[in-house]
């Protein structure tokens, strides 16, 4: 480039004159040559899409190649005639640009109506492009209806927006409606490395991969961009001054992060935290940046869902090589552990404690913590090596006729161990620490101390469920998959049932509804593992139905059987035969029994 040229900006200077030289929008430039080519041209079109994607230019070259004097055989305006010079310098009679985002009013509108009955000069069309048409007022856009459905036969209008649904219905239906797409990454990276080659800049793929990347689809961004760090690096663009002059996390460090959750590693991934802090990036930065990380890995895992993976094709190597090192549950946890974090960090009081927590989290997920230093995470149902998560509960609460999903404000089940001979139940967190056994309620004395149960095939459990998705090495997963798979299946004595059925009253006094009920209700034993529960109105049929998740679980675990379905019905007794609410209660024994009802007559007393 000679000294004496002005400087014009990449995204001006290598705007596309041609429909062969637009980037990334190939399937539409053809549609619209074909129409050309066959002179089936409609009176309005609507280009849509996101910025930078070609829609403007699209629209210039449009009406240069049907006002083209001499086109090209492949039917490309020719580019030297005298409506395409006037075209392309701007001072063609036959073109009128109009920006809506600054000229929405009902007075530009007329402005244009008036002009389309002028006849083009120099060509055959007279062409209106409105830009950023969504930002026309409505009395605007139906001022333009009327003459946007019938316009002269050498006027055509195209449209330009990035925000289709903001555009009335009456004026998209009257319009041949094109949508543009986001431009590929790899697409990006070719026309900058054409246009670096043009501009004698030395470039690095993996540098203008992250220049695409960084510009998100845009074309005009991504040569924007380019000129940034091709200015700052004084025509020798780097991976590494590209990655220092956008402020962007080099992926390296993405990638050394996830081997040390790979390995287990808790000091290499606090480091490696520091290190990135220490370069001013801020921290839910980096976890939104590793939260992406782990999606594109998740993509990269399968065959199938690899075209979802935007980046240069040396990155997406990368990707797929280390997706291969992990389980697919792997990443499904991971990312609900930085999507948790993502969430609560503009709360915590210390942000950076919460990161490193998390990233703590991430190195148990394949190598978790033994007994009893993970008791800390057993309130959480994302997991549970053993086999006892939630994956059974589902088939379970469907057994049941009820959905598994607890309720809006309702805690999630707790797990009660399976009871052993000679061993109390072990008390969950949501029994009160100061709570005694409630001896105005006695129980049945198998509830004090419940037979021994069948020996299950599974291992004993542990108490509760991990917050974490436990996951054994990639090698082990087949079989803990398999044991998820058993049932327990012990079969169930009605002694047995009421003891767990009281043990619960008495460790859930806080859900007073549901205990109520409980204790008014009827168990009847209608088949080896399924139960039928008598109430008496349709209130406490309500009441188990909100809590049945809960219920059930810790009756399966506490009889060790998962095959026990509870099915709850009112009872279809004469109201007398019924429980009767206190004040019928007491009326009842005022009249069955005189020597009270005298006792009230004489003080004058009255039921109330």
């Amino acid at each position: 480039m000679s000294d004496n040229k002005p400087y014009i900006v990449s995204a001006r200077k290598y705007r596309p004159a041609t429909f062969k030289t637009v980037v990334g929008q190939r399937a539409l430039t053809a549609t619209l040559k074909n129409a050309i080519d066959t002179k089936r041209l409609a009176q309005a079109y609507l280009f849509c899409g996101p910025r930078g994607v070609g829609k403007t230019s699209c629209a210039r070259i449009f009406a240069k190649t049907i006002n083209c004097l001499t086109p090209t055989p492949d039917g490309e305006a020719c580019g030297v005639c005298e409506s395409c010079r006037a075209i392309e310098l701007g001072n063609s009679f036959n073109l009128v640009e109009l920006d809506a985002a600054s000229n929405n009013s009902v007075d530009d509108i007329r402005s244009i109506t008036e002009q389309v009955n002028v006849p083009p000069q120099n060509g055959r069309y007279r062409v209106f492009i409105i830009d950023e048409v969504h930002m026309l007022s409505n009395a605007a856009f139906n001022a333009f209806l009327k003459t946007l459905e019938e316009p002269p036969k050498n006027v055509v209008f195209i449209l330009a927006t990035t925000e289709k649904h903001k555009v009335i219905p009456t004026i998209l239906s009257r319009c041949q409606i094109y949508d543009f797409k986001r431009i590929t990454v790899n697409d990006m990276i070719d026309h900058l490395e054409y246009v670096a080659k043009e501009e004698g800049v030395t470039a690095e793929r993996d540098a203008l991969g992250v220049i695409a990347l960084k510009a998100d689809g845009a074309m005009r961004d991504a040569l924007s961009i380019f000129d940034q760090v091709a200015a700052s690096s004084r025509g020798n663009v780097t991976y590494r001054n590209t990655i220092d002059n956008l402020n962007v996390l080099d992926h390296d460090y993405y990638f050394r992060l996830v081997e040390a959750f790979r390995n287990g590693d808790v000091p290499e991934s606090l480091l490696i935290y520091k290190e990135i802090r220490d370069k001013g990036f801020d921290s839910l930065f980096l976890v939104n940046g590793l939260a992406a990380h782990l999606r594109d890995l998740m993509v990269a895992a399968d065959s199938r869902t690899l075209p979802l993976l935007e980046t240069s094709e040396e990155i997406a190597g990368k990707y797929t090589e280390q997706a291969k090192t992990l389980p697919a549950q792997w990443y499904y946890a991971a990312i609900k552990l930085l999507s948790d974090c993502d969430l609560n960090y503009r709360t915590a009081s210390s942000k950076r404690l919460l990161v490193e927590l998390t990233f703590i989290r991430l190195c148990q997920l394949l190598k978790p913590a033994t007994p009893p230093f993970d008791s800390a995470d057993r309130q959480i149902p994302l997991g549970d090596p053993t086999g006892s998560s939630s994956a059974r509960s589902a088939p379970a609460a469907a057994a049941s006729g009820v959905s598994a999903t607890p309720a809006s404000g309702q805690t999630q089940p707790q797990r009660q161990s399976v009871p052993r001979q000679n061993s109390q139940p072990v008390p969950t967190q949501s029994a009160p620490q100061n709570a005694e056994p409630a001896p105005a309620k006695p129980t049945s004395p198998a509830s004090v101390t419940p037979p021994p149960a069948k020996t299950s095939p599974r291992q004993p459990r542990a108490t509760g469920r991990p917050s974490s998705f436990r996951l054994k090495e990639a090698s082990n997963t087949t079989v803990r998959a398999e044991n998820t798979l058993q049932q327990r299946t012990t079969p169930i004595d009605h002694s047995r049932f009421m003891a767990a059925w009281n043990e619960f009253i008495v460790r859930n006094p806080s859900l007073h509804i549901l205990v109520n009920t409980m204790r008014a209700a009827q168990p009847q034993q209608t088949a080896p593992n399924a139960y039928t529960i008598i109430v008496d109105h349709p209130a406490q049929l309500q009441a188990f139905e909100l809590s049945m998740p809960r219920l059930i679980e810790y009756l399966r675990d506490y009889l060790a059987n998962d095959l026990l379905t509870l099915k709850v019905e009112v009872t279809e007794a004469p109201v007398d035969a019924r429980q009767l609410p206190p004040r019928d209660f007491l009326k009842q024994v005022v009249e069955t029994n005189p020597a009270i009802a005298k006792v009230l007559q004489e003080i004058n007393g009255e039921l109330i």
